[in-house]
């Protein structure tokens, strides 16, 4: 007999949006019976060559809730992300929708705010409306979500599952991909076994939706799985254990350069999505460490 499906309450629709730029997807996820939605992982577009932003890949979701005749209850993160600028103050503004994220981003907060020598961080959460726990529900609409602590990636890493959907972050990538590095501070790879692992516990019929697809031998974007396929065919996932796994991924981190913006979107990202305060010529400075990581993989 099949598993019963008692982790699910309602099927959402889901509409992701793909970042060339970062290789990032941000998603829409709505009941279609009350038109309710959340928008999960916006990006705000940035280009470190000029030090402009955008609004453009943000714009795509306000354009695609405005002809949906969508209502956003929920702006969330999965994690404070390394490689794209977080776009949730952006789309509060636009929107009124509370700004959410996992309880554990203080912790992220702190490692980051000695790495900047940020004395004026506040490093309580503030800057998001809203903190969700590891295990902490709560609806879209009529559809039940629930929130997952995911470490691995990042020491705040949460999984949203919402309905027969989960957002995965960077902790799983389509099968010919993978999975994603641990070595960034406060990684541990050991913990994303663990947290994939979790994740695999699901109903084999969940949908999963990745956050990054970096279209390995140049094939199009792709961003939604279900477990029966990444158990079956992720090629860090099959077969492994989880000494082979943390020894795989120690291997392979090691030899991965560090994201180009991550010193640019941390002081962002731990900030909500804030843009520094203008200073007093009116104009907004990022502020990058110098030698921040040691002897890293250029």
């Amino acid at each position: 007999m099949p598993e019963p499906d008692r982790n699910h309450t309602g099927k959402p629709e889901v509409k992701g949006f793909f970042d060339p730029r970062t290789f990032s997807i941000q998603y829409v996820v709505s009941d279609p019976t009350t038109r309710r939605c959340a928008i999960i992982d916006p990006v705000l577009d940035y280009d470190e060559k000029s030090g402009s932003t955008r609004t453009n890949s943000a714009q795509q979701i306000l354009d695609y809730v405005l002809d949906r005749n969508l209502t956003v209850e929920w702006i969330l993160d999965t994690h404070p992300h390394a490689d794209h600028f977080s776009a949730a103050q952006f789309l509060k503004e636009k929107t009124g929708a509370p700004t959410a994220i996992g309880a554990r981003v203080v912790e992220v907060q702190a490692l980051w705010k000695e790495i900047y020598n940020w004395p004026d961080l506040a490093t309580d959460g503030s800057q998001w409306d809203h903190l969700f726990a590891d295990g902490d529900t709560f609806k879209i609409g009529s559809i039940d979500a629930k929130v997952m602590h995911s470490p691995g990636h990042t020491l705040a890493s949460v999984t949203y599952v919402i309905g027969d959907a989960a957002f995965i972050h960077d902790t799983i990538f389509m099968p010919d991909s993978g999975t994603a590095r641990a070595d960034f501070p406060g990684g541990d790879a050991q913990r994303l076994w663990q947290s994939i692992q979790a994740i695999l516990q699901l109903p084999e019929n969940t949908r999963l939706f990745t956050g990054h697809d970096y279209q390995p031998g140049g094939r199009k974007p792709l961003w939604e799985s279900s477990i029966a396929e990444q158990k079956s065919a992720n090629q860090h996932i099959r077969g492994q254990d989880e000494e082979s796994f943390v020894a795989m991924r120690r291997s392979r981190d090691a030899t991965l350069p560090m994201p180009k913006l991550i010193l640019h979107a941390l002081q962002v990202n731990i900030s909500g999505g804030r843009l520094p305060p203008a200073e007093a010529n009116g104009k907004q400075y990022l502020k990058i460490p110098v030698n921040a990581f040691g002897d890293i993989v250029w």
